[in-house]
């Protein structure tokens, strides 16, 4: 996922595809463990695309006059 296609979401809705591909992440390592993964670079893109949500969810907190 883009990161222009990830700011056009709310922020309720990214966190619920942060849940979501966390959840899939999870399992997608639970069974590399146990066997072979079909496309292993897709955990690599997955953990990449939550990241870079976690991103865009911290820009759009205030900033703080502290800094």
């Amino acid at each position: 996922m883009k990161a222009k296609e990830i700011r056009e979401l709310t922020d309720a809705e990214i966190r619920a595809r942060i849940k979501e591909d966390g959840e899939l992440l999870q399992k997608m390592y639970f069974n590399h463990a146990i066997s072979e993964v079909e496309n292993p670079a897709k955990i690599r893109m997955i953990r990449k695309d939550i990241a870079r949500m976690h991103t865009i969810l911290t820009e759009r907190q205030p900033k703080s006059n502290n800094q």
